[in-house]
C-alpha cells in the first residue's frame, strides 16, 4: 500500500510549472505578439517582472520538495514476497524530469528567446525613391514597459514596418530605440506610434 497519495504530487508538478510559466510570460508575450499578431497584448503581462526573482525561488523551491519526496527512501513492505504496485505515469521519476526539464526551458527563455524572433525584412529596401533627396533624420526614443531582450526585438520589427525607416536599434537595458528614417516619407509621430502599438509607450523622443 502506497503512503504518497497522488493529488499532492500533481499538484506540485502544477504548481511548479504555473510558477516557471509566471516568471517568464513577460518575455513569451512579446514574441507570441511577433508571431500570432496580438498588437498591445505584448505588454500585458509586463507587471510580473518585479516577481520574477520569487518566481523562479518558487519554482524552484517546489520541484525541489517534489524531486525529495519521489527519491526519499520508502519504508520495507510487511510482505517481502509483495510484488511492487506499478505507479501510475505521473508520479514516476521519468515524468517528473520532463516536468523539471520543461520548467527550466521556461525559466531560462528571458536568455534565449530573442534567437527565435524571424528574421526582420532588411529596413534599407523600404526606403523606396520618391523622386527627391531623402532628408535623414536620427531620434532616440525613451521607452517604458520593457523587461527583456524579447520585447526590445519586438518594438524592432514593429518600427521596421514604417515606410521611410532605414535602421532601427533599441537597447533594454537603456530603454531607447534609435531609429534613424528618411522625413520625406516618415514623421517622427509614425514612429512613436509604431512603438506604441507594441503595448510600450514612448516616454519622450530626444534628439
Amino acid at each position: 500500500m502506497s503512503n504518497a497519495p497522488a493529488q499532492p504530487s500533481k499538484s506540485l508538478f502544477g504548481a511548479g510549472l504555473l510558477a516557471a510559466l509566471a516568471a517568464s510570460l513577460c518575455c513569451i508575450t512579446p514574441l507570441l505578439a511577433v508571431v500570432g499578431g496580438l498588437g498591445g497584448a505584448a505588454s500585458a503581462f509586463a507587471w510580473l517582472e518585479p516577481y520574477r526573482l520569487y518566481l523562479v525561488a518558487l519554482t524552484v523551491a517546489v520541484l525541489g520538495f517534489a524531486w525529495y519526496r519521489q527519491l526519499r527512501p520508502t519504508a520495507a513492505a510487511a510482505d517481502c514476497c509483495a510484488v511492487p504496485e506499478k505507479k501510475p505515469l505521473m508520479q514516476t521519476t521519468a515524468f517528473l524530469g520532463a516536468v523539471t526539464v520543461l520548467a527550466a526551458l521556461l525559466l531560462a527563455f528571458p536568455y534565449y528567446g530573442a534567437a527565435l524572433y524571424p528574421t526582420a525584412k532588411s529596413s534599407a529596401s523600404a526606403v523606396a525613391a520618391t523622386g527627391t533627396a531623402p532628408m535623414w533624420q536620427t531620434r532616440t526614443y525613451r521607452i517604458g514597459g520593457m523587461t527583456c531582450e524579447a520585447c526590445a526585438h519586438h518594438v524592432e520589427q514593429a518600427v521596421q514596418q514604417v515606410p521611410g525607416v532605414q535602421t532601427v536599434a533599441v537597447s533594454y537595458n537603456q530603454a531607447t530605440a534609435q531609429v534613424r528614417f528618411d522625413a520625406v516619407q516618415a514623421q517622427p509621430a509614425q514612429v512613436e506610434s509604431a512603438i506604441n502599438s507594441t503595448g510600450y509607450h514612448v516616454l519622450s523622443p530626444t534628439r
